[in-house]
């Protein structure tokens, strides 16, 4: 899919026949009861997900958290091994190994405890959670299904916290495009974000050889395109805003812009990032977005850069990655 790297992609092709796993698409209930918690592991109790002036980040694939007045200098490294995290209003997601071949979604309360978990097939790659904490979604890197000529392709499922309720697949929605009913056996969807009312949402849909915006609903169970070449979107705390990157020349094979779609006018900005951003930013406030780029070794690091295009980006946290504000 356009939203791997190159690196990553090689991973999911050796490894496809191991890691892969079967998910039954669709609407179904998991267990009422919270899953077992684990004692914390050393480290955690320092470690909160509750609201305050601090970030969200992995380091060295462990769940940490930066204070925005110093998120350079100061780090707390809790003994949670996630491959990516986000949080809001106190609950947190984390894709995390399960064995050495499969991963899990596991939730969490503001002190880390593990409140509910699900199997997922797949590399972990997105994760998001609503700003009031009820929705969370994730997508995973899969292979093997028959329609795909790159031997992989992207599965995104949400669950509602409340009543336990999981969309294994948006793959079963009904799709309106361009204003038409489709079905395709290639659609793909992956990077969803909420907006305020816990059942609206929006998210990349890749079918034909193209990438969609697409906004959805999850009561209705249908989504619809809004807007050709837009992956990864996240949307802005005031809701008037997506965050997303954008294909140079609609050909990820020559990288990716990160740039602001505004809802209204559907005008795009782009920002002053001009490296190639394969992630999903996260909107540090209404006016800054935060994003993962990698260095010429591999490693991560978390940068931020202004939303209107009006100033160069800056390093904000040296050697981490899926940055979240703690709202």
């Amino acid at each position: 899919m356009t939203a791997l790297s190159n690196r990553t992609k090689l991973g999911v092709v050796v490894a496809s026949a191991v890691l892969l796993g079967s998910v039954a698409a669709g609407y179904v209930a998991v267990a009422a009861e919270p899953a077992p918690v684990p004692p914390p592991a050393p480290g955690d109790q320092a470690v909160t997900l509750a609201p305050g002036p601090r970030l969200l980040a992995i380091t060295d694939r462990h769940l940490s958290t930066v204070t925005t007045a110093d998120p350079a200098g100061s780090r707390t490294v809790s003994g949670l091994e996630c491959l990516r995290v986000y949080a809001a209003a106190g609950t947190g997601v984390c894709l995390k190994p399960e064995t050495a071949w499969s991963y899990q979604m596991v939730v969490l309360d503001a002190a880390l405890r593990q409140t509910r978990a699900v199997s997922v097939p797949g590399l972990p790659n997105r994760a998001r959670v609503s700003a009031s904490g009820r929705m969370v979604s994730w997508t995973t890197f899969v292979g093997g299904d028959s329609y795909t000529s790159s031997g992989f392709s992207t599965r995104t499922g949400i669950l509602d916290t409340r009543t336990g309720a999981t969309v294994a697949s948006l793959e079963e929605f009904a799709i309106t495009r361009d204003g038409r009913g489709y079905r395709n056996a290639d659609v793909n969807y992956w990077g969803v974000t909420f907006t305020a009312d816990d059942n609206r949402f929006y998210a990349t849909m890749a079918t034909g050889g193209k990438r969609y915006l697409v906004r959805g609903d999850l009561a209705a169970r249908t989504v619809e395109t809004l807007k050709e070449n837009v992956e990864c979107p996240s949307l802005s705390p005031d809701g008037t805003r997506l965050a997303f990157k954008e294909a140079i020349d609609a050909n990820p094979a020559k990288g990716w812009r990160l740039a602001v779609l505004d809802l209204a006018t559907m005008r795009v900005t782009a920002t002053a990032e001009t490296r190639s951003v394969d992630d999903q930013a996260a909107w540090l406030d209404g006016g800054k977005l935060a994003y993962t780029l990698r260095r010429d070794d591999g490693q991560p690091d978390v940068w931020s850069v202004p939303a209107d295009g009006s100033a160069a980006p800056t390093l904000v946290i040296p050697g981490a990655e899926s940055p979240s504000p703690l709202t």
